[in-house]
């Protein structure tokens, strides 16, 4: 009877406590606000092979996107540069797309997108780095029948804005 009490408390505790897991947020409360600053597009379209895949304001699309993807998140509010709490800072070093799949002609029926960022998280009142990507992907596929890169393009850009924001939120 003992063990048996002795398990049913342990049980309740564990219930009680759970894992661990949350679905809040980690971050500092002392941060409340985020300035996205505007993106370099450092990607190379000088290279000819580079050029073939250049999309024009891509670096302005993935700043939107991250905007928006914090907003919707709601951590942090999206401050102004010269009030922000944190300070985003990104760079655009490519867009790629790869050959996931290919028919029995040898033709391809599948791609995969990536876009690949330089991001550093600051805080500007103490001047430190509080967390640097040198490179952060977000990425989606397509087919290329029924699908469209345009399409794969939004997907994978919301995909990189869910990392960005989850890596400034969350401590995985």
């Amino acid at each position: 009877m003992i063990k048996f009490g002795l398990l049913f408390i342990l049980g309740c505790v564990f219930f009680i406590t759970g894992c661990g897991y949350t679905t809040g947020s980690v971050i500092s409360s002392q941060y409340q606000t985020v300035y996205v600053a505007p993106f370099e597009n450092k990607t190379d379209y000088v290279n000819a092979e580079a050029r073939k895949l250049y999309i024009p304001g891509l670096e302005t699309r993935v700043r939107s996107t991250i905007i928006d993807r914090y907003l919707f998140d709601g951590n942090l509010r999206i401050g102004e540069e010269t009030v922000a709490d944190l300070v985003l800072q990104g760079k655009l070093l490519s867009y790629d797309r790869e050959d996931l799949a290919l028919t029995n002609n040898q033709d391809v029926s599948e791609y995969r997108i990536r876009i690949t960022v330089e991001l550093t998280m600051t805080d500007p009142i103490d001047k430190r780095i509080l967390w640097q990507e040198p490179s952060f992907s977000g990425e989606a596929t397509y087919l290329t029948t029924g699908g469209s890169e345009s399409a794969a393009l939004d997907a994978a850009l919301k995909d990189l804005a869910m990392r960005v924001v989850a890596r400034t939120v969350e401590d995985w």
